[in-house]
């Protein structure tokens, strides 16, 4: 299934990705002897026969992996330098970051059984710079135009999609290449922080059913080395996670997320400072203070990430009941200001400008499924549920005493199952997609708190997590749903969205 989509602004990808550096010899011998020793201790506790055919082939492939760390020899040493932490409140300060200075002297083949040539500079590669004897078709696919959109897409591995939408022409959609993760995605966040130095960067961060944040560099590739050192391609930050895990004992708690999804709970872990404890749940990134990251999780808690220098700064226990966390949201336009939602039936709201607030609450009818403010003012935010409904408020209309709950400006039944997913239209003021199990994508148009069914589309994506609006092409929709199959709606097809929209049709293209 598509857990997550994220779209990535178009001209920021590099037109060639990078290539990952392959491990040094030293590291792979490393690796090889940790895998070894996994490998012979599964063997005891298990007493497993066959385990002696299958460490008769990882020997071959040792020897191959050892052959192939002759030939690459030392890999080249990179420094990095952090910034510190500043408070929300006061804003953040520029970035005084080095860049990354990875370089090889030559090339190296990277044979050994497994065919091919490993170039480590994209300089160097013939293939790249069009001396190869490729036709221009697989070139094209190589490279990313400026006028190319992109596509994050969450599955049991993080999939970099394009989407090209010629005007006048048909659309095409491909994946570009792969990112491989430890564990099954939940949800992502793109953000530019510059992690690795110059004024930004292209990342995804990535939640899952760990408690660590990984956050990926999306201009750089994995190539043939992968395929034997899969699980030691590294993201650029991990924020927070497990320092050891011991033997994970039987008849554990389990503990339910979204979707249907479960999580054993292991007391028998020992974590990284200030780390999560449970899956990460929900993402945002704070497009004002660029290197900050909130994050909502099954742990229940709320934490707020500087990803300069891996750290957590903050960290909120304002929902209760045992409930997850599900979701959090930066205010488009008052950017201290943080939502989150809760499978205690609850949305809190938190300034930063105000270190004394204990917070606006919202009590709601079902679990939280999604938050979202709404881009067009600073006032309102939607909530969407378990039980198929979407609420709007008024944070004007908030009460300090949050023992007196605030009413919501409308509440809708939108889908006959849960909402998991929604998102406004960056353009269009009012117009709000919505996501459901049911496997319908819906648009409203919420003007004057009276919401109205605009279209109804059933994508073909099966039950529907996922959603989200591009900000380059305002009414190209990503879907992702339990079927596994990217979906890109183009809404202004739909005669019901042509007729009340089409005169931003000019301004549907960037």
């Amino acid at each position: 299934m598509i857990a997550a989509v994220s779209w990535v602004p178009k001209g920021v990808s590099k037109s060639v990705p990078d290539v990952a550096d392959p491990p040094s010899k030293d590291e792979v011998e490393e690796i090889l002897k940790s895998n070894l020793e996994k490998s012979e201790e599964s063997e005891n506790e298990e007493q497993d026969e066959g385990m002696d055919a299958e460490a008769a082939k990882k020997g071959e492939e040792v020897s191959q992996a050892l052959a192939a760390a002759d030939a690459l020899g030392k890999a080249s040493k990179s420094t990095t330098s952090s910034s510190n932490f500043q408070d929300l409140t006061d804003g953040l300060q520029e970035l005084n970051m080095e860049d990354y200075d990875d370089e090889d002297d030559g090339i190296d083949i990277f044979g050994a059984g497994i065919g091919g040539t490993y170039y480590p500079s994209n300089d160097m590669d013939p293939y790249l710079q069009g001396q190869a004897d490729y036709d221009s078709e697989e070139l094209e696919d190589v490279i990313i135009k400026a006028e190319d959109a992109v596509l994050i897409c969450a599955r049991n591995e993080d999939e970099v999609w394009i989407y090209e939408d010629p005007a006048g022409g048909d659309s095409n959609m491909y994946v570009h290449h792969d990112i491989i993760i430890p564990a099954f995605p939940l949800c992502l966040a793109w953000l530019d922080c510059p992690i690795k130095g110059g004024e930004k960067g292209n990342f995804i961060a990535v939640g899952s059913m760990e408690p660590a944040i990984e956050i990926w560099d999306l201009d750089i590739v994995c190539e043939l080395w992968t395929l034997i050192f899969m699980d030691e391609v590294q993201p650029s930050v991990v924020l927070g996670g497990i320092v050891e895990k011991k033997k994970k004992k039987k008849g554990g708690k389990k503990v339910s997320l979204a979707h249907g999804l479960f999580v054993d709970v292991d007391k028998s872990i020992k974590y990284k400072e200030d780390s999560h404890t449970d899956s990460v749940l929900g993402l945002a990134w704070n497009k004002e203070y660029r290197n900050i990251l909130a994050s909502a999780s099954a742990d229940k808690l709320v934490k707020i990430w500087d990803v300069a220098t891996g750290k957590c700064d903050i960290t909120m226990a304002h929902h209760t009941d045992k409930a997850s966390v599900q979701a959090v949201a930066w205010n488009h336009h008052v950017p201290q200001v943080l939502l989150s939602g809760s499978f205690d039936h609850t949305v809190v709201l938190k300034d930063g400008r105000i270190p004394s607030h204990t917070g606006f609450k919202w009590s709601v009818s079902a679990d939280v499924e999604s938050v979202a403010w709404d881009p067009h003012t600073e006032h309102s935010f939607v909530v969407s549920l378990e039980n198929g409904t979407v609420s709007g408020f008024d944070i004007r209309a908030a009460k300090s005493d949050q023992s007196s709950d605030s009413k919501p400006s409308f509440t809708l039944h939108a889908h006959d199952k849960a909402v998991c997913t929604i998102s406004y239209n960056p353009l269009a003021p009012n117009l709000l997609a919505t996501g459901s199990t049911d496997k319908m994508v819906k648009l409203w148009d919420l003007s004057k708190n009276q919401p109205s069914c605009v279209a109804s589309n059933n994508p073909k994506a099966g039950a529907v997590f996922s959603i989200s609006f591009s900000e380059d092409s305002p009414f190209l929709l990503a879907i992702g749903g339990s079927k596994g199959r990217l979906e890109v709606w183009d809404t202004l097809s739909d005669a019901g969205v042509s007729r009340r929209y089409g005169n931003l049709r000019n301004q549907n293209r960037s």
